[in-house]
């Protein structure tokens, strides 16, 4: 039992990685010992944070560009992934997009691009992922999915993002459906439904117009049972659990990492 938590020397991919709460994930692998792949649509943002998460936690983080809305970019993920590596041991599925207008005013293109990204990729992505996740997968130690959903999933939330909110619903009921189906093929998938966590999305959303440091953070904390916003340890350590043997046995769950709101709502 020594090492129940340990992820050292596994490989995983993760997408969004260049920002919020997929480059915590990513720096929070690597810190223990994981090689990480970072995937993002923007080349200068996602080179910079696979340099700067090196620059931090040492390891190794490599960039992918990829716009993974498309068929086309999510297939170009898996080739570029290939160059380097032939199987994959944790693919987090993270990317993900907000947007925001009253239901009167809520356009097709608002509903497309949300969905495409945060619930279409997500399953597409894992679809042609599948034969390189079995690779080194065992029945002690299978490989994982796991896909961040949201607590505007579960609960309404307070802003007017319509589209977001039922596509992570539609994520945690997309982990139970993938689950049932590749647990047989020594594969688990799970989700996390975050809460608030200081990102750019979450500026964008409270009006800290996308700027993650020097802002008043607690502001938002205080209105969490918890009285603050969650931190890195917080959501990499949900992630190690569910990716290390001691969160071998859970399967097809969504582990709510928000401080208490859906709880307490």
């Amino acid at each position: 039992m020594k090492n129940l938590f340990s992820v050292k020397g596994k490989i995983a991919l993760v997408t969004g990685g260049s920002r919020g709460i997929g480059k915590m994930i990513a720096e929070g692998l690597i810190l223990n010992g994981v090689k990480v792949f970072i995937v993002s649509r923007k080349e200068e943002a996602c080179i910079d944070a696979a340099k700067d998460i090196v620059s931090k936690c040492g390891g190794e983080c490599y960039p992918i560009i990829a716009d993974l809305s498309t068929i086309e970019g999510i297939e170009y993920v898996m080739k570029q992934f290939l160059f380097k590596e032939n199987h994959l041991d944790f693919l987090i599925n993270n990317a993900g997009v907000s947007w925001g207008s009253s239901i009167e005013e809520f356009p097709e293109s608002g509903w497309d691009k949300v969905l495409d990204l945060n619930l279409k990729s997500m399953f597409f992505l894992t679809q042609k992922l599948i034969p390189i996740l079995k690779i080194n997968a065992t029945n002690n130690d299978p490989s994982r999915v796991i896909n961040i959903g949201s607590i505007d999933g579960i609960i309404n939330s307070k802003f007017d993002n319509i589209s977001y909110g039922i596509s992570k619903a539609g994520v945690r009921h997309l982990t139970k459906l993938l689950a049932k189906e590749l647990v047989y093929k020594n594969i688990n998938v799970n989700c996390i439904a975050p809460g608030p966590f200081p990102s750019w999305m979450l500026s964008t959303g409270v009006g800290f117009g996308g700027k993650v440091e020097g802002v008043d953070w607690s502001i938002i904390g205080s209105e969490n049972p918890r009285s603050r916003v969650g931190s890195i340890e917080d959501i990499v350590g949900t992630t190690i659990y569910l990716c290390s043997r001691a969160g071998s046995y859970v399967v097809g769950e969504t582990i709510v990492c928000d401080g208490g709101m859906v709880a307490c709502s």
